[in-house]
């Protein structure tokens, strides 16, 4: 049995709306087992447990949010030359481009060695008042979609070996 974490941070839904898009499709595959966790309640056993990942979060101030810094802060060190190879892919919720956050995320990933298994998916909001940027989101089916696919992907790929 393998396991996908799927590791996320969200404060207005869209984030959270992503990640569980992304567990659900990597939940149809046979042979794979998924953990969804908030990341202040993940920690270094949880990823050194797991086969693959999928990091979910909002990007905040141009940057990944820091409850999610805080997962790489507490973990980076402890994981250091343990998680080469393994395979993780990054979703990101944005009220613009989303590239801060997916750069950062990517820098880290670069550290622990993990393998990229597909570009960041952003999703752009395009919130960009302060209103719009607290309320609560609703992403969209397509958007959804795209990030239940992607799941999917990282199922089938540690289903098979190919990750």
């Amino acid at each position: 049995m393998k396991t996908l974490l799927v590791v996320y941070v969200s404060f207005t839904g869209g984030a959270r709306q992503m990640a569980e898009a992304a567990a659900e499709g990597a939940g149809g595959e046979e042979g794979v087992q998924v953990r969804l966790l908030q990341a202040p309640q993940a920690g270094p056993d949880d990823l050194l447990g797991a086969d693959g990942y999928v990091f979910a979060g909002p990007e905040m101030l141009g940057a990944m949010a820091g409850l999610l810094k805080d997962l790489f802060d507490r973990c980076y060190y402890p994981l250091l030359e343990r998680l080469q190879g393994r395979p993780y892919a990054t979703l990101v919720c944005a009220g613009s481009d989303g590239q801060g956050a997916a750069r950062q995320i990517e820098r880290i990933a670069t550290g622990w060695r993990l393998k990229a298994v597909a570009p960041p998916l952003v999703v752009c909001t395009h919130a960009q008042t302060p209103q719009a940027i607290q309320a609560p989101k609703q992403l969209m089916p397509a958007e959804l979609e795209a990030c239940r696919e992607l799941g999917a992907a990282m199922g089938a790929g540690l289903a098979l070996g190919v990750f």
